[in-house]
């Protein structure tokens, strides 16, 4: 559709104005709208925005488009566009957004709220599964700040980042957290192995290590609050032979990215990505060790006690996490961070507790709760769609584990021909149906026929398009009851 076109229609009164995106700077205003299903800005008057923004003009107002080269020109004159670092005593929520419309809900949600929300964020693995880019991200977190006139400022975390191109790229992109997954660094197999293989291992390792380690922890009883942590021999060795590569690591990307960037970032340490729980011992080691390098941290995340999987709530022993988040808590504060909840879509049980042992200085990271909101509009309105993409998914499910750890039970979900096209979005509310549909969206959104074209992709964009605001809407509701459940007020 040309400038001319939308122009008149806007004129017409046939195109949404977004009323919250009236925007004014020295002779130039603006406003996002939406024509023919696509999201423009109109721009009219006289100055340097203007006159730096790419677009067609007609009947003098100038048509652009919501690109990336706009997006920074936005960014030069309406500051409150740009992502911002929050620093470790002001509470925070990830809101991974893998389709990138949903950040106008997740505004919505937070505005008015003691809470900062982080709107850009996603991993690698996220970018190559819904086929994005670090610059569209931001890009689309700019806008919906643009778009919703929210000034209180957002974040950008370059999610679980392990190696250095990809910390260098998000950094140099403007990202303003960084959280750092050290997976690769982390020895699970000391984690595992017998009393015997862990002194054969610790024995092997540099003396200067193993001194290092001894003088400091062996023997010695540490207070965290109200808490103790103790370290026998036993113990120092495994936590040593575990976590000294990582701890390394942490250090060596603090000094030559963190500490050096022209500008604050949030450092967010990841120890999550484990085969076994992070003793509160552990925790309190890796803490300690960059605490004494001077490793200033936004937030770390340990893994904790119990299950943490996708779009679900939590699976465990309530008494037993509450008993190791309340010293995991404890440490942080010890410290001066925060603490990290990962996989925190859906952890209803567990958000009381968090916000108790916390008092509310955290980070929560949620992601595929908002994509599964966005499928359940889909099964509401487009039922037609729903159905295929849900018979995709099975067909697909094995082929997304290798991405995803799940506990999926694909005959407990009922098959679709016995299920209404009522019915459908009901299944949004049983786990196994869940997780079915949550680890799959990259299956689905970039599924093609065979002459190229997309499966799914494009319908179900153009479904959510048409039900913006009952989006907008499920996400108030379900991201609005993570909130209330946390405390936030």
């Amino acid at each position: 559709m040309g400038a001319q076109s939308v122009i008149e229609q806007v004129a017409a009164g046939n195109a949404y104005v977004y009323p919250r995106s009236k925007h004014e700077h020295e002779g130039t205003k603006l406003q996002i709208v939406k024509a023919a299903d696509r999201k423009y800005i109109l721009a009219e008057g006289s100055g340097k925005l203007i006159d730096e923004l790419e677009g067609e003009t007609a009947n003098g107002v100038k048509l652009c488009e919501l690109s990336h080269a706009n997006r920074l020109v936005i960014n030069k004159f309406f500051p409150f566009t740009v992502p911002q670092a929050f620093g470790k005593q002001s509470t925070t929520i990830g809101l991974g957004d893998r389709l990138g419309i949903a950040g106008p809900g997740h505004l919505q949600t937070v505005k008015g709220r003691a809470i900062h929300p982080i709107l850009a964020q996603q991993s690698i693995r996220e970018l190559a599964l819904t086929g994005r880019d670090y610059k569209q991200v931001i890009d689309a977190a700019a806008y919906a700040a643009l778009q919703e006139g929210y000034t209180e400022g957002y974040g950008a975390d370059g999610d679980h980042l392990k190696k250095e191109e990809d910390i260098r790229m998000s950094l140099d992109l403007g990202f303003t957290m960084l959280t750092l997954d050290c997976s690769e660094q982390i020895d699970n197999a000391a984690a595992q192995a017998d009393e015997a293989e862990v002194n054969r291992k610790y024995e092997a390792l540099p003396e200067a290590v193993r001194t290092h380690y001894e003088s400091n922890y062996l023997n010695k009883t540490f207070t965290a609050g109200s808490q103790s942590i103790h370290f026998d021999a036993a113990t120092l060795k495994r936590d040593v032979l575990v976590y000294h590569e990582a701890i390394e690591f942490m250090v060596f990307i603090y000094e030559k990215y963190i500490k050096t960037a022209d500008r604050a970032v949030d450092f967010e340490i990841s120890i999550d990505e484990t085969l076994t729980p992070t003793a509160p011992g552990s925790h309190f080691l890796v803490a300690s060790e960059l605490n004494a390098k001077n490793v200033d941290i936004f937030s770390m995340a340990p893994r904790f006690i119990g299950e943490f999987q996708k779009g679900i709530d939590y699976i465990g022993d309530l008494a037993q996490f509450e008993q190791e988040l309340a010293v995991h808590a404890a440490i942080a504060d010890h410290f001066g961070y925060k603490l990290s909840i990962h996989s925190g879509s859906d952890k209803f049980s567990v958000f009381a507790l968090v916000g108790k042992y916390t008092n509310g200085r955290f980070h929560v990271k949620t992601a595929g709760t908002n994509w599964l909101e966005a499928v359940r509009i889909v099964a509401r309105t487009n039922p037609s769609l729903y159905r295929k993409m849900h018979q995709y998914a099975l067909e697909h499910f094995e082929e997304a584990t290798a991405y995803y750890h799940v506990t999926t039970n694909l005959d407990n979900i009922r098959p679709l021909k016995e299920v209404t096209d009522e019915e459908l979005p009901k299944y949004m509310e049983e786990n196994d149906a869940r997780q079915l549909l949550h680890i799959t969206y990259g299956i689905l959104l970039q599924a093609k026929r065979e002459d190229g074209s997309s499966l799914f992709r494009d319908e179900f964009f153009r479904t959510l398009s048409e039900r913006e605001e009952d989006y907008a809407h499920a996400l108030k509701k379900h991201i609005g009851k993570h909130l209330d459940l946390l405390g936030v007020k």
